[in-house]
């Protein structure tokens, strides 16, 4: 038979880091089944005033920041550029 925990709300993560400051044991916080991420680094990026306006004509639509646009659409690209060189390797080794 299946045990189980009563969940009660999820601590916040300052919630968890004070529990950790304090020497407590964390880790039923950590699944280990997520991905760590890289820290973030600022750049910056010229675009000319039609391509801005646009960004923020569909960010408006989506109702999103610029900035979630832009990732969103930059990491669509780089997916789509991978499958093609994917397969175009695929069919070269045919």
């Amino acid at each position: 038979m299946k045990t189980t925990r009563k969940k009660g709300p999820t601590p916040s993560a300052d919630e968890i880091a004070r529990l950790a400051d304090r020497g407590e044991d964390v880790s039923r916080f950590f699944t280990n089944q997520g991905r760590m991420m890289g820290p973030i680094r600022r750049v910056n990026v010229d675009f000319a005033s039609t391509m801005l306006e646009e960004l923020d004509r569909a960010a408006a639509e989506l109702n999103v920041s610029r900035q979630a646009v832009v990732k969103t659409l930059l990491r669509q690209a780089l997916d789509q550029h991978y499958l093609a060189a994917s397969a175009a390797s695929s069919r070269a080794k045919r």
